[in-house]
């Protein structure tokens, strides 16, 4: 049976889709955008869980502010067949967070899912894996060797002292990492998930700080992973949420996350649509016989 495109529906920042399934979760959105305690995020598990398909397609979850919906994919998944999560991501989204889980904080909880093998978080040129922010890192995964991080001209000196030298490979440029990650692709089953600030704002505009990556590069990559794709999620859309909550604000705020005006988010959103498109079409093709 054919997979179905799958549409999170928080915010309508993803576009429409032909032959989609759309739940519309607009009611959650102060609850779980950008992150939520963990009480509010296992609830809502409970409450989304019997709804999702068995084996859905592609997994649009609207603006990137709702990334940690990775992690509820991936628990979805079954246990006796493990995959390698591969991230396309400006930044690592293994950072600490004391009040549950967020859309930075995600990964490092992906890493404790017994469906999930390896982790490789590419594309990172953000400065979350600088020295400055060396302590802000969850060191667990690197050092327990099933996160690496894939940066590109941001190197992370200081996970030398994970005990690992591959915890983290720099590269000059988004080329040269996808060929070595070729190497590690093709060895089992992968779930794939893009945020789409990994990529140039010559490309799209989000409101992260963005990575360097190519539309090309996200293609490659999609390409490569052809008849092994076991799953994939696509965030990293723009929309505008003024949040009820003060904590919430304040945090937001305090990430430096852009608002464009009515005319600027209009725009960016009808690129996003169309690029949401074009992906879809090319992970259509790429995924595992079942």
């Amino acid at each position: 049976m054919a997979r179905r495109t799958l549409i999170l529906n928080f915010d309508d920042a993803a576009g429409e889709f032909a032959d989609a399934d759309v739940l519309q979760l607009q009611s959650f959105q102060e609850q779980i955008r950008f992150g939520c305690s963990w009480r509010q995020f296992l609830r809502f598990e409970r409450w989304l869980a019997p709804k999702l398909p068995a084996r859905p397609g592609v997994v649009f979850t609207g603006s990137g502010d709702y990334h940690h919906l990775s992690w509820l994919l991936l628990r979805h998944l079954p246990e006796q067949q493990p995959v390698q999560l591969i991230v396309c991501d400006n930044h690592p989204d293994n950072m600490r967070y004391p009040f549950g889980i967020h859309c930075g904080s995600w990964v490092y909880w992906a890493s404790r899912l017994p469906q999930v093998a390896a982790i490789h978080v590419i594309g990172i040129s953000s400065a979350d894996i600088g020295e400055r922010h060396a302590w802000e890192n969850h060191w667990r995964p690197l050092i327990g060797g099933k996160l690496t991080y894939w940066s590109v001209q941001q190197p992370a000196r200081w996970t030398r002292f994970t005990g690992r030298r591959d915890a983290a490979r720099d590269f000059p440029d988004a080329e040269s990492l996808l060929e070595a990650l070729s190497a590690h692709v093709g060895v089992m089953p992968v779930y794939l998930s893009i945020d789409k600030d990994v990529l140039s704002p010559e490309v799209v505009n989000t409101n992260w700080d963005q990575g360097t990556f190519r539309e090309e590069d996200l293609l490659t990559l999609i390409a490569r992973c052809r008849g092994w794709l076991a799953g994939a999620d696509i965030t990293g859309d723009v929309s505008l949420w003024r949040y009820r909550s003060r904590f919430k604000r304040l945090l937001s705020e305090a990430d430096g996350q852009q608002i464009p005006d009515a005319a600027e988010l209009h725009a960016w959103q009808q690129r996003q649509q169309a690029l949401n498109q074009r992906l879809l079409a090319a992970l259509d093709g790429a995924w595992m016989l079942e």
